[in-house]
């Protein structure tokens, strides 16, 4: 993958984290909410809807370090290969 998918999927890990943790906290502590498709862990009762939310959390955070790391990788083999193809064409002959 090239660093535009890694970027891709860590927005869409963020967002969803975002909304099924912290938000749906919020959301249920000062709104009363009971469950939309977007704040789908407050359909749980309580407390289980705030252990989901910060297993949730948790797991969208783990989920982003590894596809920062994975970003980091496609960085450096493209870059790798970059100076790969570079010292070939100073050195034909």
């Amino acid at each position: 993958m090239n660093e535009g998918w890694y970027r891709l999927l860590s927005i869409l890990v963020f967002t969803a984290g975002f909304w099924e943790g912290p938000a749906a906290v919020l959301y249920r502590v000062f709104g009363d909410d009971h469950g939309t498709p977007m704040r789908a862990v407050n359909y749980l009762d309580s407390p289980w809807n705030y252990v989901a939310s910060g297993v949730i959390a948790l797991l969208a955070f783990a989920l982003l370090a590894v596809l920062d790391k994975g970003r980091e990788k496609a960085l450096a083999r493209a870059r790798d290969a970059g100076a790969a193809r570079a010292h070939a064409g100073t050195h034909t002959g």
